[in-house]
């Protein structure tokens, strides 16, 4: 569950110089442009993993599906995010941010009539298309559009704006799975656009960047091959068996097209991601820790909505809003945690926020079935709040400062980019392991129940559906009700494993953080 904007959204904004500032008069249509047009994909991010359970159950969908209705928009929207941003500044900001717009919205059209899960896997790819122009485009906007003695409040309306449409995207989310339908949540997205594309043909002017590089067309296309295939062999190894010579070959092109692309980016003139910015040793280990915590972070609370409804019982409205206490800690303690930066360098809260990161994801480990929600998810879930409160600020300050002033908007877009990477890897690595977890336990289980050979059979062809397994309806009561809780409480073992690795990369971003980042 993307329930954290990433990190640097902000300084996106704060680092590129006014083109040419806007009116006084413009400046609140042009502001509510960018809101709306950046609170779509911010809801979708956070709504979609709450519709995960209903796609299961009404498309006929296994655990590895459901896995690309996420990986396949947070893959094409990772790997175009800096191409998208260029693209904006070459061609015209307005231009390409409206047919973001138009991109995302006909996308979630398709996403809410799709008749099958393959369908709704293509549309989700093409939302991320249309993300990837659409989120560096409503950054530009404001940045292009604001003198610097009005962009700190711009920022502040902006950063506030889509903050409370992240908190409400979910419990929002969930009420119209609940009692519309799953394909209500897309749906939702072509009002809101057809409002933005208004405010920006009416009151947008159009802009570019007059010393804007050509397009790094190879390092983009390197990137998303890289990513899609390295993504496409761990999803689908549990359904193939990673001895499969389609899941080793698909690793072994991710693994030499990402060296290719390391190759590329390092003696291109205009790189998409210049690695000379690596150099610098607080801007490497930001994004280190960005790296690892931000993994921990999105592919943990990828399983947290399965585990809610699935297993815990939770409506799907409850379980948009079992995550309301860690958006609204993140909100509160922003402003807050951006002081700490001034008090005690950027070192010490970017060592003691992910370690209380990681307490928040050991919390996770006492995950029963059953329980009450105030006992057993809220302490984690606050814990975790606080912990990636006080990481981000500093965090966004850290990446500012590492580099030239005049290298601080490609060095935010690439910790941007750096974070969503991390998230669209994660629940790649994670499935594996909540898959392997889950079917050792449930071999174990099944075994000491003696079932029959043909229903064995049966739950075997189901079990690539996690807890989403139908029980045979020609069995005794007792039996399925043997199988329901032996299914539920090993995804909850496999839960806790995957909580567990949280916990590990929590730990290793502070530890990254502790070396690299210099205490000044």
């Amino acid at each position: 569950m993307n329930i954290l904007k990433p990190p640097c959204d902000e300084a996106v904004i704060a680092a590129k110089a006014a083109v040419s500032p806007c009116s006084e008069q413009l400046g609140p249509w042009i502001l509510a442009a960018t809101i709306l047009g950046s609170s779509m994909t911010f809801i979708d991010g956070t709504v979609v993993n709450v519709a995960l359970p209903a796609l299961q159950s009404h498309l006929n969908a296994t655990a590895i599906d459901v896995q690309w209705v996420v990986e396949a928009y947070a893959l094409f929207l990772a790997a175009l995010l800096l191409p998208g941003g260029s693209l904006g500044d070459l061609f015209g900001r307005r231009l390409i941010y409206s047919l973001g717009v138009a991109i995302f919205s006909l996308a979630s059209l398709w996403c809410g009539l799709a008749p099958n899960i393959r369908q709704l896997i293509i549309a989700r790819a093409i939302q991320g298309i249309g993300g990837a122009l659409l989120v560096p485009g409503s950054l530009a906007i404001i940045s292009a559009s604001f003198a610097e003695k009005d962009r700190g409040q711009a920022i502040g309306t902006w950063s506030g704006s889509t903050a409370i449409t992240t908190a409400l995207g979910p419990v929002m989310g969930g009420w119209l799975i609940e009692h519309v339908s799953w394909r209500a949540i897309f749906f939702l997205n072509l009002p809101i656009a057809a409002v933005v594309l208004f405010l920006v043909l009416r009151f947008v002017p159009e802009s570019r960047d007059p010393e804007s590089k050509r397009l790094d067309l190879s390092g983009a296309a390197l990137a998303t091959i890289s990513l899609g295939t390295i993504v496409y062999g761990l999803i689908e190894s549990p359904r193939l068996g990673f001895r499969s010579p389609v899941v080793m070959s698909a690793l072994a092109v991710g693994v030499c097209t990402f060296a290719a692309f390391i190759a590329v980016e390092g003696y291109k003139r205009s790189p998409m991601m210049p690695l000379s910015l690596f150099r610098s040793r607080d801007f490497a280990g930001a994004n280190l820790l960005t790296l690892l915590l931000y993994a921990a972070l999105v592919g943990t609370l990828f399983f947290f909505p399965l585990n809610l409804i699935q297993v815990q019982g939770y409506s799907p409205t409850a379980a948009g809003a079992a995550i309301l206490p860690f958006v609204l800690i993140m909100f509160l303690l922003s402003r807050w945690s951006g002081g700490l930066v001034k008090r005690y360098s950027s070192r010490l809260p970017l060592v003691v926020g992910p370690i209380i990161a990681a307490v928040g994801f050991a919390l996770f480990l006492r995950t029963g079935v059953g329980g009450s929600y105030w006992t057993t998810f809220f302490p984690a879930v606050t814990v975790l709040g606080i912990g990636m409160a006080i990481t981000v600020a500093p965090l966004t300050t850290t990446v500012m400062n590492s580099v030239k002033q005049s290298h601080a908007g490609i060095a935010s877009g690439i910790n941007n980019a750096v974070s969503r990477t991390a998230g669209l890897l994660a629940i790649a690595v994670f499935g594996v392991i909540m898959f392997r977890s889950f079917n050792a336990c449930l071999d174990n289980s099944l075994n000491q129940l003696m079932l029959p050979p043909d229903v064995l059979g049966f739950l075997n062809a189901e079990r690539i559906k996690l807890a989403a397994i139908d029980i045979p309806s020609n069995i005794g009561e007792a039996t399925r009700i043997a199988i329901r809780q032996t299914v539920d409480q090993c995804f909850v073992f496999g839960f806790r494993r995957v909580m567990l690795i949280g916990t590990s990369l929590a730990l290793g971003s502070a530890v990254a953080a502790a070396v690299t980042i210099r205490n000044r």
